[in-house]
């Protein structure tokens, strides 16, 4: 219960810095709720000195005051109603805010178990769901409430014991609405959860639709879908039904109060013991709470909602980030691009097994480091940790000298750049995609960068230049397009230290060539750590480590590598030492050409002679 509160204070707590507005849209709400308190007592009027002692100047006099109040409510309702949306907004544009900030600043980890449609359906429909109670839904339950209270306090100052005789027909009311709120919250926060996940595999599906038109799987995606659809249904479809069966209950409550009044009152009036106008008066003032009360379950309805929508919200906003700036970290500036590697060991979270285990090592300013090893080696976790996307569970690395945990998450990363072997682009320009870390480049600098990435001739060729829209995540473009513009943004961007992961795996041979001469230019003056499964892309590293169960198991140059029995070696007998033997064939027969031919002709290999 009291978690539940939290959520709701927590949610008015938004509120606060509006205190101008708040104040004129309460004060609107509960001065037109209270003018309603009056039109009874001049109705009875009307009818005790009107109608009673036939005065018609009575009844104008009651009915040009009823016609006053309805223009003063008109004006309070306008200030009501206008304050009341301009709040629910308000507070969905700071909320909408809070939560992008968070999951912009959660760290990887969260990000390696979150859902994309998740996270969209708390920042769209949870929301949603708390702006429409957070202003006019919150100040429309609190003036139904008030309202409830003024009517059982005008009917007591009318006739006690008649307000009596109706009081528990009313309290029962109040604790209905109150049971009803606390039955279906937790109802609705599991529609809310159940919209998340719907929204992950719709998500999920749009994402891969080439997949799913490839393999001809739209019905199975379609059957996915609908199940998690029906879900869904079946869960808002159980709130429907109890609120239903609750509905009836509060129109019962406050027909059983008119006829107690009516049961109790009639007969008193009827003996002059009480007037008709007293009796009309309290009957107003219950039928009076007929809309109020309806609205009322509408109101509970939303605030459950609400409160379960807003939870899901600050689930991620209190999500601990787990990198993030110490109290004393300092600006990393003029870097020469030296890291080290001090007995660097990394688990996810705190019980998890050792991805790595005391890796050590020294890149010196401008070498480049080459990291190989088979799948799940940890290859990818080594250069995942140099620009925190992670932090070490042991050892520290260190840049410059500097521990990265005690400089600023700004300035290290503005000293990172990464090109992944699958690059990001954002469904804008090419320009605004190369310019994407550096948004202030002149049209100059852009294309400058795209020629050194030997970008500038295809997109040259498109109709718009750099001015081509690339379409969501770049579909527009081919893979080897695609990795083109991510180095040029590298380039543009001009940090000390370059990763490359896997770059050039998934190109053709002539694409392959073209982004290596542009990785060449990327790469001078820049200490570089390349991730391969190629080894021609990586033989002429300063230094290379081969990992394999998150340790260095070898390291050395190429040639110091090939020299010893080992993993690396191994993986040069699969992948290139056929090639090179072969070349070397190819080169002595090219230079026999060129001599004197041998008595003898060697047979030319299978794959030169075309057999």
């Amino acid at each position: 219960m009291t978690e539940r509160l939290d959520v709701y204070w927590r949610m008015l707590g938004y509120l606060r810095p509006y205190g101008k507005q708040v104040t004129l849209g309460y004060l609107g709400g509960f001065f037109a709720m209270s003018l309603n308190l009056f039109v009874p007592q001049i109705i009875k009027d009307a009818i005790d000195n009107g109608l009673m002692n036939r005065q018609a100047s009575a009844l104008f006099y009651a009915g040009g005051l009823i016609l006053g109040i309805a223009v003063i409510r008109g004006v309070a309702g306008f200030a009501q109603r206008y304050y009341g949306e301009w709040m629910s907004h308000r507070v969905a544009f700071d909320l909408r805010n809070d939560f992008y900030k968070s999951v912009q600043r959660l760290p990887f980890a969260f990000h390696d178990k979150a859902q994309t449609g998740d996270l969209m359906s708390r920042a769209t429909s949870d929301i949603t769901e708390s702006e429409r109670f957070i202003g006019i839904g919150l100040e429309s339950l609190i003036s139904t409430l008030v309202l409830l209270f003024g009517v059982i306090i005008a009917m007591l100052l009318e006739s006690v014991d008649l307000a009596l005789y109706t009081l528990p027909s009313l309290v029962l009311l109040v604790i209905a609405t109150v049971r009803f709120g606390g039955t279906v919250r937790p109802m609705f926060k599991k529609i809310q959860e159940q919209m998340g996940q719907l929204s992950s595999t719709m998500q999920e599906s749009m994402t891969g639709i080439r997949l799913v038109k490839s393999f001809a799987r739209e019905p199975h995606e379609l059957k996915k879908f609908d199940e998690q659809n029906e879900l869904w249904f079946e869960r808002r479809f159980s709130v429907i039904k109890v609120w239903a069966s609750n509905w009836p209950l509060f129109s019962i409550l406050l027909g059983s109060a008119i006829f107690i009044l009516l049961w109790f009152g009639g007969p008193r009036a009827l003996a002059g013991e009480i007037t008709v106008g007293s009796l009309f008066a309290l009957i107003s003032y219950v039928l009076m709470l007929n809309g109020p009360v309806q609205r009322l379950g509408f109101l509970v309805n939303l605030a459950a909602t609400a409160g379960s929508s807003a939870e899901r919200v600050f689930e991620i906003i209190d999500t601990p980030i787990e990198v993030e700036d110490s109290a004393n970290a300092v600006e990393l500036d003029a870097v020469k691009g030296e890291v080290t590697f001090e007995k660097v060991g990394f688990r996810y979270g705190e019980r998890g097994a050792l991805i790595l285990d005391d890796i050590n090592f020294r890149a010196a300013p401008g070498q480049t480091i080459a990291l190989i090893g088979p799948t799940g080696s940890g290859k990818s976790t080594v250069t995942n940790l140099i620009p925190r996307f992670y932090d070490p569970s042991q050892g520290r690395i260190c840049i410059d000298g500097h521990d990265i945990r005690h400089v600023t998450l700004d300035s290290l990363r503005r000293q990172i750049g990464i090109v992944l072997q699958d690059p990001f682009l954002f469904g804008l320009t090419i320009a605004e995609n190369i310019a994407y870390g550096h948004p202030d480049a002149t049209p100059e600098q852009i294309m400058d960068a795209a020629k050194a990435a030997r970008a500038h001739k295809f997109i040259l060729d498109f109709p718009n230049g750099y001015e081509t829209a690339v379409g969501e995540r770049g579909v527009t473009l081919s893979g080897g397009q695609k990795q083109r513009v991510a180095i040029a943004r590298a380039l543009l961007y001009d940090p000390r230290i370059l990763i490359l992961d896997d770059s050039t795996s998934s190109v053709d041979t002539e694409t392959e060539h073209l982004i290596q001469e542009a990785l060449k230019v990327l790469m001078q003056g820049r200490t570089t750590f390349i991730i391969a499964q190629r080894l021609l892309t990586l033989k002429n590293a300063d230094q290379i480590l081969v990992l394999d169960g998150g340790c260095i198991v070898q390291r050395g140059s190429h040639d110091e590598l090939l020299a010893v029995d080992g993993l690396y070696r191994t993986i040069y007998d699969l992948q290139l030492k056929d090639q090179e033997e072969f070349a070397d064939t190819v080169s002595r027969l090219d230079d026999s050409q060129d001599g004197d031919p041998p008595s003898q002709p060697e047979r030319r290999p299978a794959a030169v002679t075309g057999r």
